[in-house]
């Protein structure tokens, strides 16, 4: 006999979101996760649910090619709020560069990233709630964190160069 998922009542969507937020809390993304893809079960449109869903997938982005970013992408490019599709769009974006920080990808490789965040962030910026500055809040932080990436230099510069029979090294 093959076991099947239990599905939640429509009636326990609002305490299942309150456990969903707990479980973030305690850093149980995976758990979190879990009762989001419960409750998209039973209302595959569930705004809440579909945020929290791209949320709790990135929360447990590690920088690596198996983070499960296309999905968290697809949660939240259903949103229907325009101000909440950009502003956790760049919420994802800036959670992945954070993550490829951590295992060390090339500055090149996360300063495109943290860019899109920021483009994404001035999007929401623009329609954002009245007295509402998280998208100002976030662009700052990615600026933050862009400003402490180790700058390219603008022209490679060259070792050797009193050795003129072999090729300049790129730095």
């Amino acid at each position: 006999m093959e076991r099947q998922l239990k599905k939640i009542s429509r009636s326990g969507i609002p305490e299942a979101l309150s456990k969903v937020q707990h479980y973030r809390y305690l850093n149980q993304a995976e758990e979190a996760e879990s009762i989001c893809r419960d409750i998209l079960a039973v209302d595959p449109e569930h705004q809440v649910g579909l945020r929290m869903l791209g949320l709790s997938l990135t929360d447990q982005f590690t920088g690596e090619p198996t983070d499960n970013y296309k999905e968290a992408e697809s949660c939240f490019q259903q949103l229907s709020s325009p101000y909440e599709r950009f502003y956790y769009l760049g919420i994802l974006y800036e959670r992945r560069a954070k993550a490829q920080l951590r295992v060390g990808f090339s500055a090149q490789s996360l300063q495109a990233n943290f860019e899109e965040a920021m483009k994404c962030f001035e999007q929401a910026e623009k329609i954002r709630p009245e007295g509402n500055d998280d998208a100002v809040l976030r662009w700052n932080h990615c600026l933050r964190l862009l400003q402490r990436l180790p700058q390219r230099p603008t022209e490679p510069e060259t070792v050797g160069v009193e050795d003129t029979e072999s090729p300049p090294v790129w730095k």
